[in-house]
């Protein structure tokens, strides 16, 4: 067995089977290893896909991070928490579920654009704070404080959120729903789109 500084270890192989004593059942020892062996875990990956070797890595970790996408749904979205016969509000419960982490995502990629955040944590750092209302001379001010460890950052980035918006509300008149649209998910995902603004589908793009 190869161990980690190139040397080898012998492990001896027994391919017969011991019996228990009395009638039990047989009983293998396959390998046995000695005390100062490193010891190694193997995975095999069974495909049918015609790619070269190196890619069946990423593809594994694409789909642990496909796999991820369902398990923050169910476990911290409710997306299998309700059940009733009736099939219609099952598929618009779970069609507002989705919607919902939808938009909570793009908000959190804009306050933190370089990273996924787990409702899990974005929850609690993003809104659990204390809001208090002052009305003085016909103006509303709202004032936040947040007890989270992480306020300090979360207020920056909260702020800059809060500016482009501002910004884009400024110009929301002179600009389509789909415009609006395009120009929030541009900032929200401007780390994989490099900078450039988002593309419209084929069949949104003006003919």
């Amino acid at each position: 067995m190869p161990t980690k500084n190139g040397s080898r270890h012998n492990c001896s192989a027994k391919g017969d089977a011991k019996r228990g004593q009395g009638h039990g059942q047989q009983k293998l020892s396959f390998v046995e290893i000695g005390a100062d062996a490193d010891v190694y875990e193997y995975s095999v990956l069974v495909t049918s896909l015609d790619e070269e070797l190196s890619a069946f890595g990423q593809l594994y970790r694409d789909r642990g991070d496909a796999e991820n996408i369902f398990d923050e749904l169910k476990n911290q979205w409710g997306w299998g928490g309700f059940t009733t016969h009736d099939l219609a509000r099952c598929r618009l419960a779970a069609r507002l579920v989705a919607l919902f982490y939808d938009w909570w995502n793009i908000f959190a990629r804009l306050a933190e654009p370089n990273r996924h955040r787990e409702a899990i944590t974005s929850r609690p750092l993003l809104l659990h704070a204390i809001a208090t209302r002052v009305r003085h001379a016909r103006q509303t001010t709202i004032a936040i404080a947040s007890s989270h460890a992480k306020s300090i950052p979360v207020a920056k980035a909260l702020h800059a959120v809060a500016s482009f918006l501002r910004h884009l509300t400024k110009n929301a008149e002179q600009l389509t729903s789909l415009q609006r649209w395009r120009a929030i998910l541009s900032k929200a995902f401007e780390v994989f789109l490099n900078g450039r603004s988002l593309r419209l589908p084929p069949r949104l793009a003006p003919s």
